[in-house]
């Protein structure tokens, strides 16, 4: 069976732009990241979730075409469902965290996949869809 992981949106960023700060290389595991997941045929799952907010932090559609299209071959494009949206409003409210969040980890969940994330809000949602961070997995 071939191995999925769905980003959160700030490890896209983080390969994509290469951000990296002192003593944490998040662009470099990315880059690492994306090899392995390459290298091992597994596939990454990315929604309409994500380009939503990629265009909030100012990318066109045609720079993220542009961005994704090298990576076709391991990306499997999926869009939220209403269903999910409204389970991640409720689930948002109970748990304190963003709703993105919220849906990411259900998309994720959905897609049997394994969220990718170096962000703190999904240590409350770990119980619903498998959470690692990038150096866990590489």
């Amino acid at each position: 069976m071939v191995k999925k992981y769905y980003f959160d949106t700030s490890i896209w960023l983080d390969f994509l732009e290469n951000r990296n700060e002192p003593n944490m290389p998040k662009g470099q595991w990315a880059k690492e990241l994306v090899n392995k997941i390459i290298n091992d045929g597994s596939l990454i799952v990315y929604s309409n979730a994500n380009k939503e907010e990629l265009i909030k932090q100012g990318y066109s559609i045609y720079e993220l075409n542009n961005l994704f299209g090298p990576l076709k071959k391991i990306l499997m494009y999926v869009e939220f469902t209403k269903k999910q949206f409204g389970k991640a409003k409720d689930l948002a409210n109970k748990r304190n965290v963003p709703i993105f969040d919220a849906l990411h980890i259900l998309i994720a969940k959905d897609n049997k996949s394994v969220l990718v994330t170096l962000d703190r809000h999904f240590n409350q949602l770990k119980d619903i869809s498998p959470v690692k961070s990038p150096k866990e997995v590489i």
